[in-house]
């Protein structure tokens, strides 16, 4: 029997895939429709990680088959006054919610890579374009609240918030900012790409990450203090349970992680023009985000252990696969040597 801590991380491992595979298209539809000459820098290589698509519907068909170990409210969820929203906890809804949700933003992913290749091509090319880009931060939007809400918000019963899916975006979507300006630096050092990105770039992401990183701690600290205020029951005790109980560690390392260092470094100009700093900020961001991922996940009731060998050995096998699979398709797309 695989304990709740440990299979917490595959929750995590999938979250964080999910995540990458449709920031990036996510990124490349806002670039685009805010006219940012500089999305096309970027745009092929963002998109690129829409291959790991398929691992995330892996890593969700797995979830579901073991959802008894993945949502602690099975055989739990009554319609008793305790349960917010009882009919959002039954598992055939939940599952196929997911997969048809998982399935949709794919099918919308993939039309908007195909028409992007030809958007210069013509008048009418270009209009199709345009309408697919619409689309595509509104899906966004509302697919990762959903996923949000049932991977992390609603794994306690009664617990809810209604920008706690908000938040939940915002915190991936720095993930991904973080990871796709490490992800240009390794590249770019290392001469892989076909076309180098221009280092301005590296400035701009910084912007963007020091942007979300605030909204971030927007978000967080107004659900915090209404909670906090509010003093309702369930809701304090899961926050405190994250924040005093076994997860601590990992609560507070998530705000220094994600706010302070991001805040203090980023603030400045010079960081942001500085390559090497902005990359050590970002790995900064990714480990809080992981931390943050798994701690509302496995620290609901604030009781856990620290499953660092298996988390290491889950993680290292996705990240593998994930680097397969994008490398695969950046070589098909002719955007690395070799």
């Amino acid at each position: 029997m695989i304990s709740y801590s440990n299979w917490a991380v595959i929750s995590v491992n999938f979250l964080v895939v999910l995540s990458l595979s449709f920031a990036g298209v996510a990124l490349s539809a806002v670039l685009y429709l805010v006219g940012a000459k500089w999305r096309f820098e970027v745009r092929q290589l963002a998109v690129s990680l829409s291959a790991l698509f398929p691992l995330a519907f892996v890593l969700l068909i797995i979830l579901l088959l073991g959802a008894e170990h993945t949502f602690p409210w099975i055989g739990h969820a009554t319609h008793a006054e305790e349960v917010h929203m009882p009919g959002w906890y039954t598992l055939p809804l939940l599952a196929t919610r997911e997969i048809v949700g998982m399935l949709v933003v794919m099918y919308l992913s993939w039309i908007f890579i195909k028409r992007q290749a030809v958007s210069e091509r013509s008048a009418e090319d270009a209009d199709k374009f345009h309408r697919i880009a619409c689309w595509i931060p509104f899906f966004y939007v509302l697919y990762c609240t959903m996923v949000a809400w049932d991977f992390e918000m609603t794994l306690k019963l009664s617990w809810h918030s209604a920008i706690y899916g908000m938040q939940n975006m915002v915190s991936n979507f720095n993930m991904f900012l973080s990871f796709l300006v490490i992800w240009i630096f390794v590249l770019n050092t290392r001469e892989k790409l076909v076309n180098q990105v221009k280092e301005y770039i590296y400035n701009y992401l910084a912007q963007m990450m020091l942007a979300f990183t605030l909204l971030w701690m927007y978000t967080f600290f107004a659900q915090y203090l209404v909670i906090w205020y509010g003093n309702i029951g369930d809701e304090v005790d899961r926050v405190m349970g994250m924040q005093n109980g076994d997860y601590s560690v990992l609560w507070w390392s998530m705000i220094f992680l994600k706010f302070v260092i991001p805040f203090c470094t980023l603030a400045l100009s010079k960081s942001r023009h500085t390559p090497s700093v902005i990359l050590a900020v970002g790995v900064c961001i990714i480990t809080g985000t992981l931390f943050e991922r798994y701690t509302w996940i496995s620290g609901i009731n604030g009781t856990g252990t620290y499953p660092i060998i298996w988390g290491i050995g889950v993680s290292a096998v996705v990240a593998f696969i994930g680097f397969k699979l994008v490398g695969g398709a950046m070589h098909r797309n002719h955007l690395i040597k070799g």
